[in-house]
């Protein structure tokens, strides 16, 4: 990252006018004393070789310690980085002498005059690589126990270890420059929105059980006992309302709480850049939502993004890569070989085919060859999405060689590895069945072998826009539809005739923002009008009562001159993983929770005492 461009370093504090950090003035000026620490003139990381010969107070801790029988080096870290410190006898006896009492992550302030090290000792791998500092004076400010684990750039403990000693993993430098990414990201936003004319305005935490698609957290109320409020999903409703309201265009960085299972990009609580505009379309949404990952990137990366991004209608995407979410970094896309099959009467494809079903496949670039067991290995992983029988083509420098070499002639396979692009060397590997089973099972396919052939790594940024989502997809009850994004979207002009007769062929004013394969984040035109909000949750099996002792209160405003208006909601914790190159979201988050939805740090969620559960009128069961 090249943080050095903006108005904040690696660590995330700002520089001041005159060019010092956190601490004051220490340019000409007499050598200040550490105080305490309070004297800081700069932060570790910061200093380069402009500083050389000027006085600094710095704080920190210790990183590590190396004693060569007479000279002791000690690395002193901030959140900003490292800089070395040299502890030589013969320079201050005293200084020297604390030095010898030093230990891992020791906290002490030291005062000294920045040095260029010699040539030989310089490290190329720190930006402070070049300097050093010899201590005129060093202070204890807290001694340390032995840490649990080596605080270095790529731990050694497990997870669940460094998660239970939260605020030491954080000390880690890896860790320090993802909040620094984060605190930048949510200012850029911030201002971006600020100078386009938005509000932010902050939406209540406490509110009432709606359906979104995920389930709520609950919390009792102590005043009316029975009842309850919820955690919000998203301000979703909220936000509809302050468009009701006139406030025109709104932004808040909103927290979100859903209580669904967790994986590397979800949390049972994160925070979401929240949007919404009136008298808008999708057209505009999608540009404004362009324009802020846009200076999000030049900001943070300093690479150019291109826009507008890339787009895909839901079924373009469902047939090309098998997921509404595609990594377009790399090709491998899905073949249709609905017309190669017929060139033989085979009879499970015959069947496929008459019952409405398809034969797709991708090719494996140099897979010809590939062991028995490496298919079976693939046809495993297919059979997690109820696909049935993998089909397997090895085109090689002696011709086609197939299991399927009884029903088609190496002419008629030729023909299939030109029509799909197949060449000697090459792996066809086919499936067939009802679409809804075989593109989702090739599209994890296809991310699975581009993984292995290394076309999942870099750091290209492949942004992507998927439109006209499905408007409602199958319930769990029968008579009742659910939301493919969230009950409030409207359905596209064109299909508004469907919604009474064949409502799951209605497509949704909605659109999803995709990164390398990871949902950003999604939004939607919404319905202003309450006769069409209330044509959609009758779609969906929703009852006039049930409707308005739900959502009364939007219906209602929807008929006090609501406009038009939508709006997106893009998450932060994910855009920082993807332009620091996390592997998860724990690791922008200061205090997350595991996979199980526990905090090992705090022990949380925990047992109350049953004082506490009577006052509030709840028994356990």
């Amino acid at each position: 990252m090249r943080w050095e461009e903006h108005d904040h370093d690696a660590s995330g504090a700002a520089r001041m006018a005159d060019g010092t950090n956190a601490g004051g003035d220490r340019h000409g000026q007499p050598a200040p004393t550490i105080a305490g620490g309070t004297g800081r003139t700069d932060y570790c990381g910061t200093l380069r070789a402009g500083d050389i010969g000027h006085h600094v107070v710095l704080a920190g801790w210790v990183a590590k310690r190396r004693d060569l029988g007479g000279l002791i080096f000690i690395d002193l870290r901030d959140r900003s980085g490292l800089i070395q410190l040299v502890f030589d006898p013969a320079d201050n006896p005293s200084a020297h002498a604390v030095a010898e009492r030093l230990r891992s992550e020791y906290v002490i302030g030291v005062s000294g005059v920045v040095s260029r090290r010699d040539p030989a000792a310089r490290n190329a791998n720190l930006p402070t690589g070049d300097l050093e500092i010899r201590p005129t004076a060093v202070e204890i400010l807290n001694e340390s126990k032995t840490p649990p684990f080596y605080l270095t750039d790529e731990p050694a403990a497990d997870e669940a270890l460094r998660l239970r000693y939260r605020y030491l993993d954080l000390r880690r430098l890896p860790l320090a420059r993802s909040f620094a990414l984060r605190h930048q990201v949510a200012k850029i936003a911030r201002d971006y929105f600020d100078r386009l004319g938005f509000l932010e305005v902050e939406t209540p935490s406490l509110t009432r059980s709606t359906p979104e698609g995920a389930r709520d957290f609950l919390v009792p109320s102590r005043v009316n006992r029975g009842q309850f409020y919820a955690l919000p999903q998203s301000p979703q409703i909220f936000k509809q309302l302050l468009m009701v309201a006139g406030f025109d265009r709104y932004y808040q960085l909103a927290r979100c709480y859903r209580d669904e299972d967790l994986r590397a990009d979800r949390q049972p609580e994160f925070t979401q850049i929240d949007v919404e505009m009136s008298f808008v379309d999708e057209e505009a949404v999608m540009h404004a939502t362009e324009g802020l990952l846009r200076e999000i990137v030049e900001r943070t990366d300093g690479r150019p993004l291109r826009i507008p991004f890339q787009r895909l209608t839901y079924d373009q995407a469902m047939a090309r890569y098998g997921t509404d979410r595609p990594d377009l970094r790399f090709g491998l896309e899905l073949q249709d070989l609905n017309a190669m099959v017929t060139m033989a009467p085979m009879p499970i494809f015959q069947a496929v085919l008459r019952d409405g079903g398809e034969v797709r496949g991708i090719v494996v670039p140099g897979g010809a060859g590939a062991s028995r067991k490496k298919i079976d290995g693939y046809a495993d992983e297919t059979a997690r999405f109820g696909a049935k029988g993998l089909g397997w083509v090895h085109f090689e420098p002696d011709g086609p060689r197939t299991s399927l070499t009884k029903f088609y002639t190496p002419d008629q396979l030729t023909a299939w590895g030109t029509a799909t692009g197949a060449r000697t060397g090459d792996l066809l590997l086919l499936l067939a069945g009802p679409a809804d089973v075989v593109r989702p099972a090739l599209g994890h396919l296809r991310l699975q072998v581009a993984t292995e052939l290394g076309l999942t790594g870099g750091d290209d940024l492949a942004f992507l826009w998927v439109t006209d989502f499905p408007l409602l997809e199958a319930g769990d009850a029968p008579g009742r539809l659910n939301a493919v994004h969230h009950p409030f979207t409207a359905v596209k002009p064109d299909d508004a005739a469907l919604l009474g007769v064949a409502p799951l062929a209605c497509r949704a004013r909605a659109y999803d923002v995709v990164l390398n394969g990871i949902e950003l984040g999604g939004g939607s035109i919404r319905n202003h009008r309450r006769e069409d909000q209330m044509a959609l949750f009758g779609a969906m099996g929703i009852t006039e009562d049930e409707a308005t002792a739900r959502f009364g209160f939007l219906l209602e405003a929807l008929t006090y001159g609501a406009p038009p208006h939508g709006g997106v909601a893009l998450g932060l914790d994910r855009i920082v993983m993807m332009l620091g190159g996390l592997q998860s979201i724990r690791d922008c988050i200061a205090f997350p929770k595991t996979t199980s939805g526990g905090c090992l740090m705090t022990g949380a969620p925990a047992a109350v005492d049953r004082s506490q559960l009577a006052e509030l009128g709840i028994t356990l069961v």
